[in-house]
């Protein structure tokens, strides 16, 4: 693709003045270089807070996949036999579910009520059921106070008082844009520290454009501004930069936070509002819970799914979550697909979706 891929260089700093970027590499050092048109995409990087003792090289963070090349070689170096997993978000319960799969016993502390924010309580709890069934320990409502180096081992201390000694810690709790670098270039960022971008993904500065999980974005469903770390919504608007900088006007019109995760037997998904959010914003919704089957029930095989649609006095539906073992892809992302066209409940009992008793249901 004609493509000149610069390793072992860091961003610095930006000079929008003079169209210049300062790039610092590891063997030749600083230098400068001119741009046309600049594209950021930092990402975010994980939150390391100013707990007591979190300064231990047996406590890692999840990014890339050096990461994740760490942490599998202290597994295998040290024959790990304790994890303690911080958070209860995507990152943490796929860690959580991936070390218990190598045969390490694990605990999983969140300080919230439930893991999984994305998700109502009532939902989130079905999760946490399939991980205790897996012989993960959750401690929840209780987060870390300090963390205790000893000799072969560290021991977490939760604000509950329980102790926790493991080998290896992981910090999942959740990551910031990673835009210190930016803060002196006049670039508009949002009171967390996300670039702010219009619908074409431009930043307030002459040919620079930013896309990901540095940028602020509008929240499909609410309109409020929102910050979501998600892959599908950060390559979505890496194509819409693209088209714009190329001549062919693009928008972003929005993110809906559709998001799937698997863990064990189990597969969670949502998209749009979820509760919280609706009674956080003071807006009028009602609520749904339905139990039908992943297929005709006299069919073989056929499990159990819940799903879980919120909607308003008009019909518009507002959000979705689904848990079960098979075809949660496949139903939240019909329900992603009305939400995305502004579709209410009416138009879903409209709808005609493929059926066949191994599928689906004939009323699904």
């Amino acid at each position: 693709f004609a493509l000149d891929i610069r390793v072992q260089s860091e961003v610095t700093s930006i000079q929008p003045q003079q169209k210049t970027v300062t790039i610092l590499n590891r063997e030749r050092g600083a230098y400068q270089e001119s741009y046309d048109v600049l594209l950021l995409s930092p990402g975010a990087k994980p939150l390391r807070p100013d707990i007591p003792g979190i300064e231990n090289e047996r406590i890692f963070t999840l990014r890339n996949i050096p990461d994740t090349d760490r942490i599998k070689e202290f597994v295998d170096r040290s024959a790990s036999k304790r994890a303690v997993i911080i958070g209860g978000g995507f990152i943490g319960i796929e860690m959580a579910e991936s070390l218990r799969e190598r045969g390490l016993e694990v605990a999983l502390s969140e300080a919230a009520p439930h893991i999984l924010a994305p998700f109502d309580d009532d939902m989130s709890v079905l999760v946490e059921t399939e991980l205790r069934e897996n012989g993960i320990s959750l401690y929840l409502n209780d987060g870390v106070s300090s963390f205790e180096n000893e000799q072969e081992e560290i021991t977490v201390k939760l604000q509950s008082g329980v102790a926790l000694s493991c080998d290896l810690v992981i910090l999942a709790i959740g990551v910031t844009p990673d835009t210190g670098f930016l803060k002196e270039s006049g670039l508009q960022l949002g009171t967390r520290g996300h670039i702010l971008v219009n619908e074409q993904m431009q930043t307030n500065l002459p040919d620079i454009y930013a896309v990901g999980d540095a940028i602020e974005v509008k929240d499909f469903v609410s309109g409020q501004a929102t910050a979501l770390p998600l892959a599908g919504p950060a390559n979505k608007q890496g194509r819409i930069a693209a088209d714009n900088i190329a001549g062919i006007a693009s928008r972003y019109k929005g993110t809906q936070g559709t998001s799937i995760l698997k863990t064990f037997s189990l597969s969670a998904a949502a998209t749009g509002s979820n509760e919280r959010l609706l009674k956080r914003l003071d807006q009028p919704y009602h609520s749904i819970l339905l139990h039908p089957n992943s297929h005709a029930s006299y069919y073989p095989d056929a499990l159990p799914l819940t799903l879980k649609l919120l909607f308003n006095d008009t019909g518009r539906i507002l959000g979705a979550q689904a848990i079960g073992p098979v075809g949660i892809d496949k139903h939240i992302d019909v329900l992603a697909t009305a939400i995305r066209l502004n579709g209410t409940i009416y138009d879903l009992a409209e709808l005609e979706l493929a059926y066949a008793p191994p599928f689906s249901s004939a009323k699904a």
